[in-house]
């Protein structure tokens, strides 16, 4: 992390021909030079190519996903945060979870060119690969937040590099949570989608946390379904019933949940 916070004085607004500028809302953050290079040299997929493989896999589930969110948010996530004042969601997508969550700072690091076109006006993006340096202040954050993205990075020296970056702009006591599908239960459908990579288990993810300065205060290895992409939309008020039904976790969840703190 930097030692301060950028500003927007010298960035400039939406629709300019600047590409080192991300515009979210009325935020605009300058970004690296270089962090959205067009070709990824690991192999990862290209900004573009991200925003063509969410649009085709996602499209049709926007709304669906904006109310199943505010229901997981509401019954899961928004007790275990507590009350912060900055929250970062790493790997943001569409906003799915910093548009419901509640701080008086919100900020998200995405490097899908559309994450900008669903992020509410009081996000800030940093459009940038998670794995270069964030552009946020050392002990700054309160909360980190991801959701289904360790699984798409190219190694675990990579995974433990991001988690070195959270440790480092998390406050001593700040929280991380994460969530993510459980390689020991998904077995069967882990690699149906093109872009995941690294598989995990709570077990590897709970130590390579340990290994970047973090103390897991909750594991949960089974927790949410597979993937919301089925024909079949469940309707929110059952989502709400199942987040507070944990027996029927160990029968249906295929993702881990994992809360750790900045020691």
């Amino acid at each position: 992390p930097s030692n301060q916070w950028p500003t927007g004085d010298t960035a400039v607004g939406a629709g300019s021909d600047d590409d080192e500028a991300v515009t979210m809302g009325s935020r605009s953050i300058p970004t690296d030079e270089g962090s959205a290079a067009p070709v990824s040299a690991d192999g990862m997929l290209t900004p573009d190519t991200l925003a063509e493989v969410y649009r085709a896999r996602f499209d049709g589930v926007i709304d669906y996903r904006k109310r199943v969110w505010q229901v997981l948010v509401a019954s899961l996530f928004r007790e275990r945060l507590g009350h912060p004042r900055r929250v970062l969601d790493l790997a943001a997508g569409y906003g799915d979870f910093i548009n419901n969550i509640v701080a008086p700072e919100k900020f998200a690091i995405d490097l899908n060119p559309d994450a900008r076109l669903h992020l509410g006006a009081d996000v800030t993006l940093f459009a940038i690969d998670a794995t270069t340096p964030w552009p946020v202040p050392a002990g700054s954050l309160d909360a980190v937040f991801t959701s289904n993205f360790f699984e798409h990075l190219p190694t675990a020296d990579a995974l433990l590099g991001i988690l070195g970056q959270a440790a480092d702009a998390l406050r001593p006591g700040g929280r991380l949570i994460a969530i993510g599908p459980n390689m020991r239960f998904t077995l069967k459908e882990y690699w149906d989608f093109l872009d995941h990579r690294l598989p995990l288990t709570e077990r590897s993810l709970k130590e390579a946390l340990e290994l970047r300065g973090f103390k897991v205060i909750e594991c949960i290895p089974r927790l949410l379904p597979y993937s919301m992409e089925s024909h079949r939309q469940v309707p929110p008020a059952l989502i709400k019933l199942y987040c507070h039904l944990p027996f029927a976790w160990r029968f249906l969840g295929k993702q881990f949940l994992l809360v750790a703190e900045k020691i």
